[in-house]
């Protein structure tokens, strides 16, 4: 009987670690055969930002996301203030486009992903990742030249414990 039991508790211990639970911003390794998930756990506030450096205007762009029931990234706006190389200077449909104060806010009605690909140039520019009032600076914390699948989702103790924490300050 406690041979069973001893089973038992095993078999459930196994089961906890491998299902996934645990809400996170995860980071995963593309073009890599073996790719490392860095985390960031999510707590209860669904919003969080993404601010970078433009690499020709030199001024910082701010985009705000928010995050779904479904785990679906909803992008709700982007700040920045030029508009010429690679900033968009009009609205498009489901956008709308104010300028106040020297900034070009770009607000979207409905623009949902499951997730987006995120590249780290090698470039010594700001590319910090805000969730919490805690700022993660990606340059630091994941490699340079390297790109990631950026999603939300529920990740496991296992891969919690196999993948890497993203500390941020």
């Amino acid at each position: 009987m406690k041979k069973i039991i001893g089973l038992v508790l095993i078999f459930l211990l196994i089961i906890f670690c491998l299902i996934p639970v645990f809400p996170a911003f995860t980071f995963t390794e593309t073009r890599t055969e073996h790719p490392t998930i860095h985390y960031i756990s999510i707590e209860k506030q669904n919003s969080f930002q993404i601010i970078f450096t433009h690499t020709i205007h030199l001024t910082d762009v701010i985009e705000s996301y928010k995050v779904l029931e479904s785990n679906e990234i909803q992008l709700v706006s982007m700040q920045y203030s030029d508009v010429s190389i690679g900033m968009p200077g009009y609205a498009e449909k489901g956008q709308t486009l104010t300028y106040e104060n020297g900034v070009y806010t770009l607000k979207y009605d409905e623009a949902v992903l499951n997730d987006f690909i995120l590249h780290i140039g090698d470039v010594d520019k700001k590319l910090d990742f805000i969730y919490n009032e805690k700022h993660f600076n990606l340059k630091e914390e994941l490699e340079r030249g390297k790109s990631y699948e950026f999603k939300v989702k529920k990740i496991s103790l296992f891969e919690k414990v196999k993948g890497v924490k993203l500390n941020g300050r």
